[in-house]
């Protein structure tokens, strides 16, 4: 066996068990939608309760390793957090889970009109054209005979967007920052805001269960694998396998629940998906090449 073949093969072994529990991480947080559904508290709530079991579980997983110094990016990053917390669990409760994962994940669009000004990154003839094309996917949503509370679940996805792009920008201007600070952090702030509508709502057993998955295994559990992961595989590999999540979110909700996006609704999840998806992989092949086996 030569030299290299026995340096290639525990580094060959590691990425792919971190191929592995990566898909691992994006169905686990494809799950939230259908969870969330199932939990029969106000949003507030279920938000709150949650976020308090992930800042408890993920201080436990990374003790010793958290640096709370607080910077204002860091302070920004952790209210946007909480901001998209609130919003996504909010906007699941009030329009259906396909609107509220698509519309949140058109966050992209908005990172590209406000990087260049925010950051000084540049944005490219071709990043306008995906942001019409995604534009164009996020009226299909609104073409849906919608209620009135389908509509205002659908502004306030829209809103989590904004939320997302507003966290990725701040982390981006954290530099090398580790993310588990920042999101901590955001949990912790969420819990205070959420923890009193809990009073006059609290949970059965069965809500109980729902909102121990939710804060331990698809918030708290499921980012210390993706932190594991994401320093052991290449950006092209983690875009493709992560984008598991917004697929399968409203597949688990029509199966756990019936309850089915419309067409025009499933057109514009299709347009956003992919060129979100297109543009990522685009990004990834023309960056430099990234080390595999790096470790924490």
């Amino acid at each position: 066996m030569t030299a290299a073949a026995r340096t290639d093969g525990p580094a060959a072994s590691q990425r792919a068990r971190a191929m592995l529990l990566l898909a691992a991480t994006a169905l686990i947080w494809s799950s939230g939608g259908l969870a969330i559904k199932l939990v029969a508290l106000p949003p507030m709530a279920i938000t709150g309760v949650r976020s308090a079991l992930s800042a408890l579980t993920l201080a436990v997983l990374f003790r010793g390793r958290l640096s709370f110094r607080l910077t204002p990016a860091r302070a920004l990053a952790a209210a946007s957090y909480a901001a998209l917390l609130i919003s996504n669990v909010a906007a699941t409760k009030l329009t259906t889970a396909a609107n509220a994962i698509l519309l949140a994940y058109t966050a992209p669009v908005y990172v590209a009109l406000l990087a260049p000004r925010l950051l000084g990154e540049r944005t490219r003839p071709s990043d306008w054209l995906f942001i019409g094309v995604v534009l164009a996917g996020m009226v299909l949503f609104f073409l849906d005979r919608l209620s009135p509370q389908g509509l205002l679940g659908n502004l306030v996805a829209v809103g989590s967007g904004l939320c997302y792009a507003a966290f990725t920008l701040s982390m981006r201007a954290q530099k090398d920052a580790s993310p588990v600070e920042s999101v901590l952090l955001g949990h912790m702030l969420t819990a205070c805001i959420g923890l009193p509508f809990l009073l006059g709502n609290l949970p059965d057993a069965r809500a109980w269960l729902g909102l121990a998955y939710l804060g331990v295994i698809q918030q708290g559990v499921s980012l210390a694998l993706y932190v594991w992961c994401i320093k052991r595989l290449g950006a092209l590999e983690a875009i493709l396998v992560m984008t598991l999540e917004p697929i399968l979110n409203p597949v688990w909700v029509a199966l756990g629940v019936g309850e089915l996006p419309g067409l025009w609704a499933c057109l514009g999840g299709a347009v956003v998906v992919a060129a979100v998806t297109l543009r990522a992989l685009v990004q990834a092949k023309a960056a430099p090449a990234e080390s595999p086996g790096q470790t924490v």
